[in-house]
């Protein structure tokens, strides 16, 4: 399964993207996340349906400074095109 995210909040400037990175390593999922213009956080990310609700309950939670308001979030059948979870600028 493939989990697309816009993650809104106090997301930008307190590490959110590295802790994401390390959340979805942690969970098994392979993907990316990067900072939007908006200030808000997108991630993409591919694994089963366990493991990827896992990674999505992380998220509400957010490194120490983060304040997570919302997550606007859309499931899809995943597309194999990742090997790993990266950051991307």
């Amino acid at each position: 399964m493939q989990f697309r995210a816009i993650v809104h909040g106090e997301v930008q400037g307190v590490w959110f993207r590295a802790w994401t990175r390390d959340m979805a390593r942690e969970a098994g999922v392979t993907g990316w996340v990067r900072n939007l213009p908006s200030g808000d956080v997108e991630t993409v990310a591919e694994g089963d349906e366990t493991r990827l609700k896992r990674f999505e309950a992380r998220l509400w939670d957010g490194p120490p400074l983060a304040r997570v308001t919302a997550i606007d979030a859309t499931w899809t059948d995943d597309t194999d095109d990742f090997t790993h979870f990266e950051i991307r600028r």
